[in-house]
C-alpha cells in the first residue's frame, strides 16, 4: 500500500471510484508533462448534487465548504483515473475554486477552506498549494461550488 493510499485508509476517507461524467464535451482531466490538470469538478455524490443555489443565500458557508471537500475528492478521482494511483501524486500545485455567490456574499476563500483542509489532510506538506476563490453569478446545475485542481506526479 503506497503513502496517499494508506493515509486515505487512515483518514476514513474513500475517494469515489470514478469521476463524475463530463457535462459536456471533456474529459475530466489531462496529462501535460508532470502535471495533471482536471476540469471543473462539481460537488456530486453518487450522481446527484447535495445542494443547489446561492451561497450566501440558499446555501450556508458551512454547506459550501462541505462542498469544496466534495468536489476536490471528485477532482481527486479524475487524478486517480489517469495517473492509476493517488500514490504517484508528489505535490498539490494549485486549487481553483468557483463559488455561485449571493451579491452580498465575500468570504469565497472560506468556501475553498473545505477543499484545501482535505487536501492538507492527505498530501500533507505535499498538499500545501496555490489557490484562487472566485465568486461568480451561476454555475452549471445551479451548483454552489465547482473545483479544479492542478498536481505534480512521479
Amino acid at each position: 500500500m503506497g503513502t496517499i493510499t494508506a493515509r486515505l485508509a487512515e483518514l476514513g476517507i474513500a475517494i469515489p471510484h470514478r469521476s463524475p461524467s463530463p457535462a459536456g464535451t471533456y474529459v475530466p482531466a489531462v496529462l501535460s508533462g508532470n502535471q495533471v490538470i482536471t476540469a471543473g469538478q462539481l460537488p456530486f455524490v453518487d450522481g446527484v448534487l447535495p445542494v443547489t443555489g446561492k451561497v450566501g443565500a440558499a446555501v450556508s458557508l458551512d454547506e459550501a465548504a462541505a462542498c469544496a471537500r466534495t468536489s476536490a475528492l471528485n477532482a481527486l478521482s479524475a487524478i486517480a483515473e489517469v495517473l492509476g494511483s493517488l500514490d504517484r501524486v508528489t505535490r498539490i500545485v494549485k486549487v481553483t475554486g468557483f463559488v455561485a455567490s449571493d451579491p452580498d456574499f465575500t468570504a469565497q476563500p472560506s468556501v475553498l477552506d473545505g477543499a484545501s483542509a482535505i487536501l492538507g489532510a492527505i498530501f500533507e506538506d505535499a498538499g500545501v498549494h496555490a489557490r484562487s476563490a472566485v465568486g461568480v453569478a451561476v454555475l452549471p446545475l445551479d451548483a454552489p461550488v465547482e473545483v479544479e485542481l492542478t498536481v505534480e506526479f512521479a
